[in-house]
């Protein structure tokens, strides 16, 4: 059997179950978000900075963060693998990808903690 050193998973199976694992975590984000705006008529600043001062909305933001980059990881490799077939352009398209995503990722993280 060959494995790709690329691949975020061991396997089909393991990059499936992360995509939605991730999408799970990403929906329950983006619907806490929606459901805070709608519930703050009058949203200011402070409030605003209120919810992401308090730990648990950073650690659910980080995880938020973790679950969009492997996300996109899986998916751009995904993506990848069936559309370029040149190895070298797929390497050089698979090396920017994950460039992008670490300095998302670090760039994400430095913001959600420095509030």
């Amino acid at each position: 059997m060959v494995t790709s050193v690329t691949n975020l998973g061991r396997s089909g199976l393991y990059d499936w179950v992360v995509q939605r694992l991730t999408a799970v975590v990403l929906a329950l984000y983006t619907l806490f978000l929606v459901g805070f705006l709608a519930s703050s008529s009058d949203l200011q600043f402070a409030q605003w900075q209120g919810l992401f001062a308090q730990t648990w909305m950073k650690v659910f933001s980080l995880a938020a963060l973790i679950s969009i980059c492997a996300h996109a990881w899986v998916g751009m490799w995904t993506i990848s693998t069936d559309y370029l077939k040149n190895a070298g352009v797929r390497i050089v398209f698979q090396l920017v990808c994950a460039g992008f995503l670490f300095v998302y990722l670090v760039w994400g993280i430095d913001i959600l903690w420095s509030v």
